[in-house]
């Protein structure tokens, strides 16, 4: 494959301080790459020295003759005029509109934004996507994205991902994204550069540098090699590799199900997770929950919200019904301005419905982290730790009692940063203090309104190895699919026309729905009316109608129980049957090669059937 960009031991001081040095990297024709790495680690600088925008201070920069590279910033920085100028400078109509790559990305990016609309009367999120069009229009080798997922929602996301599977294959360039979404990451990365941050010498040495790792494979596969790779080093961190043998139990158990996830040889983590418990039990979850909740929890009865538009007036929710059990943890999606951040309002009292009630548990105690830290403005001249304190000195989690400097440290907070002044913080920062003032607030209802904007993958990791071990009910609105498969039980969406809807197939169904309902509204499409309750669809808006019932769902719970054990032992003679077909093939036993073949590919048909039932099972226990 031909060389696009190198770095050769390229080094970065800012002041008196390393900030990366010795890294050596390459970028082939055909790559995509993902990196990772905290806040602060020198993501930034490094995608600068990949644009070219920032010269090292040591090593050199190397560029094939030719390559051009195009970025998108987090900032959304764009010149002034109408989207077609800024999109399409320069260029006639007939120019751009002639080529179906071009028109593709009109379609997954700009469907909603008129041509002639000014840049700057745009939404944020609509800057978003026009930053984006206007880079993968350009003729470019090389793509640097930074953050591209921020703004868009989860079918603009599931967008993305497959325009750039299909873009960038051999002989077509090569993608650097910087992102915190670990589902794009699997679904569109072959590799992964780690950039793992600097941190002063001890005993008052010199700083140690910040260094560059690269992994072979998408997040799944990084999260597996690291792992290991930390587990070798003997002085690897014990709490960050907890948190890795965590995390990989919960991929190695949710695989069945998972289908979209990477197939890295699983195996070779066995001694990794073979004494890590489940990630949360439900059954002990449940019983906490309603211990401190009562029976009553939150419930939508007949709810509708409408409010006065130009037009006349816009329905929010349409006689929805909805009872949020004890325990209960949700994920809630869908079409940017259908009403996700209203209801979590509606729930949390501080909206009141048009019509309709929502009644609340007497023992409920509901608290919101929103999408803006505007809360911490009152606190911005007090320090992390005082911020904390005010709330509450000492929390209980997971058993143990956890000062608020100990709570600080968990969420990542060195003890520098514990003891910065809350105005100083970056905004990752602001947003684990934000959720850590919630949390040791003692709610028993949580409700996440985009809670993963500005945490960087290790931070994720452990804001959702806290939720594991928290006992509430949990609503989570979120665009992130891995977030929402790691931290909650089931799936709802608002898809535009007032009724809330219960999503047995999760994300994907959710995407299924919308795909289905834009072929039905295009000129020549069938019209076919939204899915009735025989395809999982709502009833009336009420979500309790939908779905399986209780009982449905624990005949489906003990089908995947018999079908996990028929799994293991399908998988422990096809295993068994490959021994001997080495063991033949070494022999040179013609005859018995011939017999084993045929019973290995009969066992395999019998392990993809268990693989296909267990699915049918996950899906119907919810």
């Amino acid at each position: 494959m031909a060389h696009l960009l190198g770095l050769e031991s390229v080094g970065v001081v800012r002041g008196a301080r390393p900030v990366l040095a010795g890294v050596s990297l390459g970028l082939d024709d055909g790559a995509r790459v993902g990196v990772l790495g905290r806040n602060g680690a020198g993501k930034s600088t490094l995608l600068a020295l990949l644009d070219g925008t920032l010269a090292p201070d040591e090593g050199r920069v190397t560029r094939a003759g030719g390559t051009r590279v195009v970025t998108v910033g987090q900032s959304d920085t764009l010149p002034g005029g109408t989207v077609r100028e800024v999109v399409h400078p320069a260029a006639a109509d007939h120019e751009w509109a002639s080529q179906a790559h071009v028109r593709e990305i009109h379609a997954g990016l700009l469907a909603d934004v008129g041509l002639d609309a000014e840049v700057s009367a745009l939404s944020g999120g609509q800057r978003r996507r026009v930053a984006l069009a206007r880079a993968l229009t350009q003729d470019a080798e090389v793509l640097v994205l930074d953050e591209p997922t921020n703004h868009l929602d989860v079918e603009g996301v599931d967008w993305l991902a497959r325009h750039l599977q299909g873009r960038f294959g051999r002989g077509r360039g090569a993608l650097v994204v910087v992102t915190h979404d670990r589902w794009f990451l699997d679904a569109v990365c072959t590799r992964i550069w780690d950039v793992v941050a600097g941190h002063d010498g001890p005993g008052g040495r010199a700083p140690v540098p910040g260094r560059v790792e690269a992994y072979d494979g998408g997040y799944a596969a990084y999260v597996l090699a690291r792992a290991e790779r930390e587990r070798r080093a003997a002085a690897a961190a014990d709490k960050r590799a907890n948190l890795l043998r965590k995390e990989l139990a919960w991929l190695r158990r949710g695989a069945p199900a998972r289908t979209s996830k990477p197939k890295f040889r699983l195996d070779a983590a066995a001694e990794l997770i073979a004494d890590e418990p489940p990630p949360r039990d439900r059954l002990e979850l449940t019983r906490m929950a309603t211990t401190r909740l009562g029976k009553d929890v939150l419930d939508l009865e007949d709810a509708s919200l409408t409010y006065p538009t130009d037009d006349g007036e816009h329905t929010v929710l349409d006689h929805v019904t909805w009872r949020l059990a004890p325990g209960e943890r949700v994920g809630l999606i869908g079409v940017n301005g259908a009403g996700k951040t209203t209801l979590l309002r509606l729930l949390a009292g501080s909206l009141e419905p048009t019509g309709g009630r929502v009644r609340r548990g007497k023992t409920v105690r509901v608290r919101t982290l929103s999408q803006e830290a505007k809360e911490l403005d009152a606190v911005a001249h007090r320090r992390v730790v005082e911020a904390v304190e005010e709330v509450r000195a000492r929390v209980e989690v997971g058993g143990k009692e956890l000062t608020a400097a100990q709570l600080t440290e968990r969420l990542g907070f060195t003890r520098e940063r514990a003891w910065t002044p809350v105005r100083d913080l970056s905004g990752g920062e602001r947003r684990r203090l934000q959720l850590l003032r919630l949390l040791v607030d003692e709610p028993n209802v949580l409700l996440l309104d985009e809670p993963t904007n500005d945490l960087d993958t290790d931070t994720l990791a452990a804001v959702e190895d806290l939720l594991d071990s928290w006992p509430g009910t949990l609503v989570v609105v979120s665009h992130d699919r891995y977030l929402l498969e790691r931290v909650t039980d089931h799936q709802l969406a608002l898809l535009g026309d007032g009724k809330l809807r219960d999503l047995p197939g999760g994300v994907e169904e959710y995407l299924r729905l919308r795909r289905e309902d834009e072929a039905s509204a295009a000129p020549g499409g069938s019209g076919a009316q939204a899915p009735g309750p025989e395809d999982g669809g709502a009833v009336s808006g009420d979500v309790t109608a939908s779905g399986p019932s209780p009982a449905e769902r624990r005949a489906a719970k003990k089908e995947m129980a018999r079908v996990e054990r028929q799994l293991e032992k399908a998988a422990a003679r096809v295993a068994q049957l490959h021994e001997q077909l080495a063991d033949a093939s070494a022999a040179g036993d013609v005859d018995a090669l011939a017999r084993l073949t045929r019973e290995t590919r009969e066992a395999e048909d019998v392990h993809a059937e268990l693989e296909e039932q267990w699915l049918y099972a996950a899906e119907a226990a919810g």
